[in-house]
């Protein structure tokens, strides 16, 4: 499951995405798994994903994530790219 996330630190909206390391740093600091954000998600959940996106992305952010968290005005989910979405079968039309 990857996230599209658009996060505004003060300079303007930026999109990064999610990968399996962001992933696995989410369940590692949260102890949670990630595939419990299907239940809920929160807007600390979702900033950490932001935060360690930007920072694999090598976006500037502050060394602490509390920093960070005070520097964002605003976070939002743009897109949910499921790792395997179900397609329709195609069909024999002629």
């Amino acid at each position: 499951m990857n996230l599209t996330l658009r996060v505004d630190m003060g300079e303007g909206p930026l999109e990064v995405t999610t990968n399996l390391y962001v992933m696995v740093a989410y369940e590692r600091k949260f102890k949670r798994k990630a595939s419990d954000m299907a239940n809920g998600i929160g807007i600390e959940d979702l900033l950490y994903l932001a935060y360690e996106s930007c920072k694999l992305h090598k976006i500037t952010v502050p060394v602490a994530f509390d920093d960070f968290v005070k520097k964002c005005l605003s976070i939002d989910v743009v897109s949910n790219d499921d790792e395997n979405p179900i397609h329709e079968a195609p069909t024999d039309t002629l």
